[in-house]
């Protein structure tokens, strides 16, 4: 190849390089302008569950997202339920089942029932529940914040669980037909915790079988007892709270009761909390009631000096 040849073929090469160049540039799409993310609106946090004691010694947890939704656990299994018309209180149903709460005496009572064929009204009633109503939602879990007692007063602790409780005997009285037991609650964790309200009580009989038959009462007081208001006690490690178990021992004639039931075993749930210890407590109860006070920091039903 000549010389001249040669610069001829380098110079072919070189336009050759500029033009692939260039249309590589053209084909390449242009450069999109960033564009400013809107700021994220943080979710409210979730509605915190609520435990409510029933009669049978179980549990039924309930979620309520908004005001007309509420999740409800039980048994193992979740339903939802919609708010629907009520005469009084409020009424949810939904996934077969009625969940019905109303609010007295300082005591949130709630009725759980199957719903009839037409998925409207409850017809079979399968729990009755209560907790005490203290204006603010008690959640249940390991990590539940401290919640004010009736008049705004705080523990200073976060609640007990029942598996970091003993039950003990702690005195009694009686007189007219009528029994009272109180029972001492001990922290035997290692840690300060507080006790506000009511605990859930049911009865056993000699078999371990739930006294079905006889309703649990939460009251301040009893025919033995003045009374105080639910309070926080806050306990140190092993240190006691006391709350009365009291009931009568005549039988009621009336309704056509000769023989009471025995009782052989005292079952209890710390307030918020699910689970459960037991304690041996034989009495006979009659008249198909018991009444249980709120825990108090005292064996003596004395209020507490300012």
């Amino acid at each position: 190849m000549t010389h001249r040849a040669a610069k001829t073929a380098t110079a072919l090469v070189a336009v050759a390089a500029l033009m692939a160049a260039c249309s590589r540039e053209a084909a390449a799409p242009p450069a999109q302008p960033q564009t400013a993310q809107a700021p994220t609106t943080p979710q409210a946090p979730p509605a915190p569950p609520i435990g409510y004691a029933c009669e049978s010694g179980k549990t039924v947890v309930v979620q309520y997202p908004d005001t007309s939704t509420a999740q409800l656990g039980y048994n193992g299994q979740t339903y939802t339920l919609r708010t629907v018309q009520a005469a009084s209180g409020a009424r949810y149903a939904g996934s077969g089942v009625e969940w019905w709460t109303a609010t007295r005496d300082g005591q949130e009572t709630a009725t759980l029932s199957r719903l009839g064929p037409n998925q409207d009204v409850g017809v079979a009633i399968l729990e009755r529940c209560s907790r005490p109503a203290s204006g603010v939602d008690t959640p249940v879990g390991p990590t539940q914040p401290p919640v004010p007692a009736p008049g705004g007063v705080l523990p200073a602790a976060l609640p007990c669980k029942t598996n970091q409780l003993k039950l003990s005997a702690d005195g009694g009285d009686a007189g007219m037909g009528h029994r009272l037991a109180t029972l001492g609650v001990q922290n035997i964790g290692t840690q300060a915790c507080s006790l506000t309200g009511y605990p859930t009580v049911t009865l056993l009989d000699g078999r371990g079988r739930s006294l079905t038959a006889i309703k649990v009462d939460q009251h301040p007081g009893s025919y033995l007892s003045g009374g105080m208001a639910p309070r926080p006690v806050n306990l140190a490690p092993q240190a006691k709270g006391y709350f009365d178990i009291a009931w009568t021992v005549v039988p009621n004639e009336g309704a056509g009761e000769r023989v009471c039931p025995s009782a052989s075993t005292v079952r209890f749930t710390a307030p918020g909390d699910s689970n459960f210890i037991t304690f041996a407590q034989a009495f006979t109860p009659c008249g198909g009631r018991i009444d249980v006070s709120p825990i108090r920091p005292t064996t003596e039903d004395v209020a507490p000096t300012v």
